[in-house]
Parts: C-alpha cells; structure tokens; sequence
C-alpha cells in the first residue's frame, strides 16, 4: 500500500510518499480501507511537539474515514464493510488501524469526505465548549482565527449549543462565508485589538468562552475580553508565540479559567473517554444536517504537497481533505 510520511527537521518539513506493508490490528483495533483523510495544520508545525526526535520518520495524518476490512479478537460492535470515520495515526495512507474505542459510524447520506472532517477537529471543539469550556445556551463564545477547521467547527457546536458566536480573521472574504453557518459578529483583524469590540457587543460583560486557535500574540487581548468567570481556551500557536504574559490581576478578580486542548500527552483511554458522549450530543446534529462539516477543498492523494502549502498559506476556510486513490482493493 502506498502511505505519506514525514521527517521534521530543526528547519523544515519533509514529505515522502512510500509503499508499506499493510498494518495489521492489534485485538481492540479496526484495519480499516481509507477513503477520505483530513488535514490539521498541528501535525505539520515546526515545535509543535507532535513528532518526537528531529530527524526521524513517522507516518502522518491523524483522522479519517473508510470501510472496515478486519477486525481485532477483543472488537465488539463493529464487523468488516462498516463505513466508520475516527482519529487514527497514519490516515494519509490506503489502509491504517483505528482504536475500535474511538471508530464512529458514518451517518447515511454523510460522504467520505464529510465524515474524515468530523472526528479530531469536532472532538476538540466538543472538548473545549463542552466538556471543560461548560458553554450553556445565550452565551457568548469568542473565537480566534475563526476560518481554521477547528475555529469553523466550534462556530458550528456553538450556534448548535444555543451560544452568540464572536469570529475573528484578517480576511473579510472569510469572513463573509461564515456569515451563513451563524456567525453573529464578524471582526476582521488579525491584530490583538479585538477586546473593545467584543465588550461593546456583550453590553461590556465580555465573552464567557473564548477559543484561541491563533497563539501567544492574542493571548492578553483575550483575557481582556473575557466575562467575569470567563474561560479561555488556548488549542494552538499557529502565529508561533508560545509565551505570553497573564494579567494576575484580572486572571484573580474576574475568577478566570484558562486550559489547554490538546491529546499529546493522553493516554488511549482518555482520548477515547468523550467519543460516547460526542456519538451521543453531537453525531445527531451532523446525522440530520444541523452541522454540515465545512470543506474548503477536495484534492486527489498525491495532492498532498500541495495541499499543505494552501493550509499554511492560509488560503482555506475549513478543512482541506485527500481522496485516497480508487483503485486500490
């Protein structure tokens, strides 16, 4: 079979393309045929520290969907021929194993590359206004670097979840697609310079969950523009500022809560812990058509170089998802 790998160098990003032997699955796992894979711009980042030793080599792509053509001895609820989509190491490749634990069934109607959109961007947004942000119905949910897969999809929970969505983009383009998905106000800066608007749209109360998917450069605005109680977020640094200063003062009076999003240091059962209540709250929405999975772009599996340079342009609204080749068995 033919699968992408990647060598992270102190500079740079190597892709290559090579043919490996099919995985075989261990007793709680599904071999399954990948049809469609999503993109997320964390695996490619320099220091993200997602890829263990500089130098080394490590199949790539994180979530995906396809049919299951083998099952573990200890699998239970899932048999060969299921369309499944989940979080999987390895899923820019023709075939990769999935922890059983962590496999969806891909709703009827839901096309192969809708259900590779869900699984690790929508898990994420489910973990920050859900399971630690405790978003509840009438807040108000700012979002930072609102046009990346994971910022589209927590606008999309968000507007199901009964939240005012505040998004912000240094593109108006961008920011016009979303406008139909519900986004209430629209900034258009990438500048840390958001707060005062934000206040002034929240009856100077603030917002009570902000996500920063952007970094360390928005760090304190967001803590300006949070609610008394508020929560911050922070899932990525993608403008590459890992520091950040913290107002002591405000983080003490306004009774703040900041954490992380990340499944670098959990174990397998932690990261599959959320998946029931996930299947449960938020697979109905996406079954019946409430949440669409924004794609920005389809493109063929040898497209992935090039798929890449247009995430880490910034081009995309969405996910940019790969089409795994037709004829493979």
């Amino acid at each position: 079979m033919q699968s992408y790998w990647m060598q992270m160098t102190d500079t740079d990003t190597v892709l290559e393309l090579r043919d490996s032997p099919v995985p075989t699955p261990e007793p709680k796992q599904l071999l399954v045929r990948m049809r469609a894979a999503a993109l997320n711009r964390g695996e490619f980042l320099l220091g993200h520290g997602l890829h263990g030793t500089p130098g080394s080599w490590k199949a790539i792509g994180g979530e995906g969907a396809g049919e299951v053509v083998a099952v573990g001895a200890e699998v239970s609820g899932f048999k060969p021929g299921d369309r499944v989509m989940g979080r999987c190491p390895g899923a820019f490749s023709e075939f990769a194993v999935m922890e059983s634990a962590e496999a969806m069934v891909v709703p009827p109607g839901l096309s192969w590359e809708a259900a590779a959109s869900v699984p690790l961007t929508f898990l994420v947004a489910f973990d920050m206004l859900v399971l630690q942000g405790q978003l509840k119905a009438g807040e108000w949910l700012l979002i930072n670097g609102v046009s990346s897969g994971v910022g589209v999809a927590s606008l999309q929970l968000g507007k199901a979840l009964g939240a005012h969505v505040i998004g912000t983009s240094g593109s108006a383009d961008k920011l016009a697609a979303l406008q139909p998905l519900g986004l209430d106000l629209a900034l258009h800066t990438r500048a840390a310079d958001f707060a005062p608007a934000v206040m002034a749209a929240t009856d100077q109360r603030g917002a009570n969950l902000i996500v920063n998917t952007v970094g360390g450069s928005v760090f304190a605005e967001s803590i300006r523009a949070l609610a008394f109680e508020g929560r911050l977020a922070t899932v990525g640094y993608v403008d590459g500022v890992v520091h950040a200063d913290i107002d002591l003062e405000a983080l003490h009076a306004k009774r703040l809560t900041l954490f992380g999003v990340s499944n670098k240091l959990r174990s397998k059962a932690q990261r599959a812990a959320a998946v029931p209540r996930f299947v449960a709250e938020v697979m109905p929405h996406i079954a019946a058509g409430r949440i669409e999975p924004r794609i920005d772009r389809v493109m063929d599996f040898a497209e992935l170089k090039a798929a890449k340079a247009r995430m880490e342009a910034g081009a995309h609204i969405g996910k940019i998802v790969l089409r795994m080749p037709a004829g493979t068995p």
